[in-house]
């Protein structure tokens, strides 16, 4: 909670989707500390920080979506966030040919990354977003990657193919998050006179614990010389769910340490 009331979040309703994730667990703890009562949607389960309720949800099933929603409403309110941070994408350990040469990318593996990364996103803002515009408030905040604005950089990965490995940074990921971009624009300025803000938050990768080839080649490349920690993404979040930013609304909020600079 806070003394200042342009970031005041104190009693107000979130829905988190993806909050067993890296990241997800920093926004949802995050907003729970600062008074929200955080309601988190996702298919994965596990131990979660006071504050904040955990409801088994499928982001690709809009049935699934909107029971979830009705036991929110029914035990809180109508939500004022939703963060729309569940992602797929290829993990260190993804099969060879989802790593592969371009030409050769499953078409499973593209449907599979767009589904949770385009559909989730668009049937919660379905869902979610059409109650808030009922209340006539509300902030969405879509996560996005700087994989949506620039190309991945192949070099990064350099150091797996010098040891023999066919490595390539899978084409999916960044032509979902890049649809999320204008997904956000679409429905800021659909939204804009039913009081709902939407609002994209980009990040660059985020460390954790990735081989040591690899962050000495993105420090490189990053003019801050290092990844983003995950607590680093929080402060947009707030920032965008609180009435400091009641007149932004589809923006681009970018925090990647200068990555898309040059």
């Amino acid at each position: 909670m806070t003394s200042d009331p342009l970031f005041d979040l104190d009693g107000r309703v979130a829905v988190v989707t993806g909050a067993l994730g890296q990241l997800g667990q920093v926004y949802a703890a995050g907003l729970a500390e600062r008074g929200m009562r955080v309601a988190t949607f996702d298919v994965a389960t596990g131990t979660l920080p006071d504050g904040v309720r955990a409801f088994e949800v499928d982001v690709t099933d809009r049935a699934s979506i909107a029971a979830a929603l009705d036991k929110v409403v029914g035990e809180w309110d109508v939500p004022h966030l939703l963060v729309n941070n569940a992602a797929l994408d290829a993990p260190p350990d993804a099969p060879a040919e989802e790593v592969g040469p371009f030409e050769d990318y499953p078409e499973n593996a593209f449907d599979a990354v767009m589904d949770v990364n385009v559909k989730g996103a668009l049937l919660c803002c379905q869902v979610v977003g059409a109650a808030m515009a009922k209340e006539r408030r509300g902030s969405i905040v879509n996560v996005s990657s700087v994989y949506g604005l620039l190309s991945p950089p192949q070099d990064l990965y350099e150091f797996r193919r010098t040891r023999g490995e066919t490595y390539y940074k899978p084409v999916a990921y960044a032509v979902s998050k890049a649809a999320v971009l204008n997904l956000t624009r679409y429905l800021a300025t659909y939204w804009a006179k039913a009081g709902v803000r939407v609002n994209t938050l980009t990040l660059a990768g985020v460390w954790n614990d990735q081989p040591q080839e690899f962050l000495d080649a993105f420090a490189k490349r990053s003019p801050m010389g290092r990844m983003l920690d995950a607590r680093e993404a929080l402060g947009a979040v707030v920032f965008l769910a609180s009435d400091a930013s009641s007149y932004v609304t589809g923006s681009n909020v970018v925090v990647d340490g200068g990555w898309s600079a040059w």
